[in-house]
């Protein structure tokens, strides 16, 4: 088949058997195919496919490998040119795919491109998980085009051109299956949570471009497997923030570094040689990571003054898992900076 849509499923029985209708509809009249994978629910879910979609292909998991795991273990099941990653809680119009497939057909150096993301509840409304398509601020704090912290806009057309952003959403994600198996797909350190952004880093530092297709638009519910109040899902974002920047961070800035030392040749300046830029990398790399510690552990004393023990030990976690799955980021001959990082700090423009 041409694409995949996979929906990675764990005790969502309910949302499968809502919006599972309209996915299918959509995928009427192109080559594409609508798979569940079920990483070993709970709740019925498999037994409910069974009766009421027994034409869907469902892949059962033994245990429940989180959205790293499971994806990595269904996709190498099955064979298409492109992969869907799509969520059980996005509801999708009549064209959406097709718009998604036409723009991965017609822009060959496109990794991964991913829909406008709406909110199910509030339908002129970005949804928080994704929006308009995602960027990153200089010391790993995720954010979008249409949503910064937990403020979300309007959708009033603002961002309505095709744009080369870091990330989209892995709730509704498109992704060039070659590229998928060069990269060996999610880090399954991460379990949940932040996937989508590593993955997306580390194809751009390899040359492929990401784009939000914004013709293209889901509507997300968001929060359907973990609440947004769960310090589990807290621990796994503080944490993967940290893998995210020991990861893609020590070649983006000698990417970066590359590119201005290019710079000084043109001008007649002094070059740094190239071995003293990846040390210089990897010592600034280590100095931004060290920085974004310190501003989770002011995080922590907050949730500690305010009463939140959970969140406060959810963050003392994270950090101390972090050191213990933490290794070096890959240093590679390729000099690509990447779209959507960017230079400031994104927070205060968040809090006031």
């Amino acid at each position: 088949m041409k694409t995949a849509v996979v929906i990675l499923n764990f005790n969502t029985r309910e949302y499968l058997r809502r919006f599972l209708p309209g996915l299918i509809a959509s995928c009427k009249g192109l080559d594409a195919q609508v798979i569940v994978a079920d990483n070993a629910s709970e709740d019925g879910s498999l037994e409910m496919m069974a009766a009421e979609f027994p034409q869907i292909q469902c892949i059962p998991l033994p245990e429940n490998y989180g959205f790293t795991g499971g994806y990595n273990r269904a996709l190498e099941k099955i064979e298409a040119e492109y992969y869907v990653l799509i969520n059980s809680d996005v509801e999708v119009p009549e064209h959406w795919l097709k718009v998604l497939t036409e723009w991965m057909d017609s822009h060959p150096d496109c990794g991964a491109c991913g829909p406008k993301l709406l909110s199910y509840d509030e339908r002129d409304t970005f949804e928080y998980a994704g929006a308009a398509g995602g960027l990153l601020d200089r010391f790993g704090y995720p954010f979008c085009r249409g949503r910064i912290l937990q403020k979300v806009e309007k959708d009033h057309g603002q961002y309505n051109v095709p744009a080369n952003v870091l990330w989209c959403s892995g709730a509704c994600l498109m992704v060039r299956s070659s590229v998928w198996k060069a990269l060996g797909g999610l880090d399954d350190r991460f379990f949940a949570h932040m996937e989508e952004i590593d993955l997306c880093w580390r194809m751009q530092l390899r040359g492929w471009k990401v784009t939000v297709v914004p013709d293209s638009y889901v509507y997300h519910i968001g929060g359907g497997t973990l609440p947004n109040e769960s310090p589990f899902k807290l621990r796994l974002n503080f944490r993967n923030n940290l893998l995210l920047l020991e990861n893609n961070l020590p070649q983006t800035l000698l990417a970066q570094m590359a590119g201005q030392a290019g710079h000084d040749v043109e001008h007649g300046q002094n070059v740094i040689p190239g071995p003293d830029r990846v040390s210089l990398a990897r010592l600034r790399s280590r100095i931004r990571i060290i920085a974004r510690m310190c501003l989770d552990g002011m995080s922590a004393m907050v949730y500690l003054f305010t009463g939140r023990l959970s969140f406060f030990k959810a963050v003392v976690q994270a950090h101390r898992e972090y050191r213990k799955m933490r290794r070096p980021g890959e240093i590679l001959p390729e000099r690509h900076i990447p779209d959507g990082l960017y230079k400031g700090w994104i927070v205060p423009k968040g809090l006031f």
